[in-house]
């Protein structure tokens, strides 16, 4: 994971040239023998600012039309796509905290975006699924949220946009590792 690239040519003020945005491993941290952490070029911090950034303008979206917060949602996505889930499963999947998915299908349920069945043969196992209303709002969000992401990615090219799926696919495979 250390292996290092030949740096990229750098402007007046050291960032990569216009056209050369190859990091090296030295750039993206990897060299840390006497290194200064500089968050603007450290990947793990990048990615997340981004990530939140990405989060809440999607977020903007659908709170204003739907009312729901961003647990609420990645819920929503999660049985909209894949259901009936377990809550444990739903936060594999997210990502989320237990809590956070426990207090979204509390409120969720609450106001009857999804339902809770208990498995006969385990009363410990409990089955999530979006109810009928919840299913109604699913199918409202999914296109408009395709539609932004489509109108996000517009920047990057057909060939840019296979090559980030390529490397989010790889990068989610090591860090798994």
């Amino acid at each position: 994971m250390t292996e290092k690239t030949e740096r990229p040519e750098r402007d007046g003020d050291g960032q990569p040239e216009a056209g050369n945005a190859r990091l090296s491993a030295q750039d993206c941290g990897s060299d840390t023998a006497g290194a200064e952490l500089h968050l603007d070029r450290f990947l793990p911090y990048r990615l997340s600012v981004l990530s939140n950034l990405v989060s809440q303008a999607l977020a903007e979206q659908y709170q204003a039309r739907f009312g729901l917060s961003i647990p609420q949602w990645r819920v929503m996505a999660n049985l909209g796509r894949t259901a009936p889930m377990s809550a444990n499963e739903v936060a594999e999947r997210t990502s989320m905290d237990k809590v956070k998915v426990s207090r979204a299908i509390a409120s969720m349920q609450a106001v009857g975006l999804l339902t809770r069945e208990t498995d006969p043969r385990d009363n410990r196992m409990v089955s999530l699924k979006l109810s009928a209303k919840g299913r109604r709002i699913y199918e409202g969000i999914a296109p408009m949220a395709l539609a932004w992401e489509q109108e996000f990615l517009s920047v990057l090219n057909d060939r840019e946009i296979a090559a980030l799926d390529k490397i989010l696919v790889i990068l989610d495979k090591r860090i798994r590792e």
